[in-house]
């Protein structure tokens, strides 16, 4: 249940980010959402639920907006893997470092993005702005907050949330003819 609540959440959020957010100004800047999910997913999930999730979503985000097939699968497969063996692998407590992390991976990603694409197809990229790249890890961080917060208490309540069956099939005790 809680697989098929984040799928769904993670869908509303590319409708989100491929619609609504291409009418933000350029300067102001546009968080990448999915981005923010599956660093969320890598922090929360098993190894197996959270690969499934970030299969689904990277897949879905590379046939709605990918330049070249298969940029969104790397990107995101090497974020989730990366930030999960930190997680694993980290003394450090965990509140402490998520946050920044997720902007840490946001500029290995991207720079490894944009060493692809000038070497895939050079010459079409833009110059490399240290300006823009901090800006957007800039805007990365502080909607990471609010939304690890909300995914963060829909994964509590998915978590605690057990099945209770109708009050129909429920046994009865004591005399069934009151």
């Amino acid at each position: 249940m809680r697989i098929l609540s984040f799928i769904l959440v993670g869908i509303a959020l590319i409708i989100i980010q491929t619609s609504i957010f291409q009418f933000f100004p350029s300067w102001l800047g546009s968080p990448d959402l999915i981005f923010i999910l599956i660093a969320f997913c890598a922090y929360r999930f098993n190894w197996l639920q959270g690969l499934l999730l970030v299969i689904i979503f990277s897949w879905i985000m590379d046939v709605i907006s990918g330049l070249y097939l298969g940029t969104y699968p790397a990107a995101y497969l090497f974020l989730f893997v990366f930030l999960k063996f930190f997680k694993e692998n980290s003394p450090v407590k965990e509140a402490a470092y998520q946050i920044p992390m997720v902007g840490i991976a946001f500029f290995i990603v991207h720079s490894g993005l944009y060493l692809y694409y000038s070497l895939a197809v050079p010459g079409i990229l833009p110059e490399w702005s240290w300006l823009t790249i901090l800006q957007e890890m800039f805007v990365l961080i502080v909607a990471t907050i609010p939304c690890f917060l909300l995914y963060n208490s829909l994964f509590e309540h998915m978590s605690h949330r057990r099945f209770v069956p109708p009050r129909i099939l429920r046994k009865r005790s004591g005399n069934y003819f009151r």
